[in-house]
């Protein structure tokens, strides 16, 4: 018995050792994470959001933050000229869903970026910063990244959102009413779909 204990044990610890090892192995194995640090910031000048999706830095890199890596991390970062945003979309609420929700809310409301929502800020400061981008603060620059008309309708409805005039589109998918077919004493097998 205490060699059938011993034996058991033994198994245990090589099975726990042979994890351990696939674990090590795994990790030091794999490539190298996407990391933002602030210095590539500093060093570029550009905020965070132009490389990575997520505009705080960190996580899967845009098209321009590829690039970048690729070209062994210059001190500047590519701009891809002629490479739209949303080609062929005009519809301001579409382009601003897009482009600023993500980081100022859907509604405006502030989330990673600034609030916009009933603040009052005018055409021509919500198009600077479209064009110009804000560093401190980590919004990119869009320049070159709608046509004139899509900036103008993005200005326009962000204009909207600002003096609370915005007409927000539905955040969901209308779905109709599910339609069951079971009664709560339905004496049918297939009721309930388990």
């Amino acid at each position: 018995m205490k060699r059938k204990n011993w034996l058991i044990h033994y198994l245990q610890l090589l099975g726990t050792a042979s994890i351990a090892l696939f674990i090590f192995l795994a990790i030091s194995s794999s490539t190298d994470s996407v990391k933002a640090l602030p210095e590539y910031s500093h060093r570029t000048n550009e905020a965070c959001a132009v490389c990575h999706v997520n505009p705080g830095g960190g996580g899967p890199r845009t098209l321009r933050g590829a690039l970048w890596a690729a070209r062994g991390k210059a001190d500047e970062v590519p701009v891809l000229p002629g490479v739209l945003i949303a080609p062929g979309l005009d519809d301001g609420a579409e382009l601003y869903e897009i482009a600023c929700a993500t980081c100022h809310g859907m509604y405006g409301e502030g989330l990673f970026g600034r609030e916009i929502a009933n603040t009052g800020l005018s055409d021509n400061k919500i198009r600077s910063n479209i064009l110009r981008g804000r560093l401190n603060s980590g919004m990119p620059s869009f320049e070159g990244m709608f046509t004139e008309a899509q900036l103008k309708a993005l200005v326009d409805y962000t204009v909207s959102l600002a003096n609370g005039t915005a007409e927000i589109p539905p955040l969901t998918y209308p779905l109709g009413s599910p339609e069951f077919k079971c009664a709560a004493q339905s004496a049918s097998v297939f009721c309930g779909g388990n």
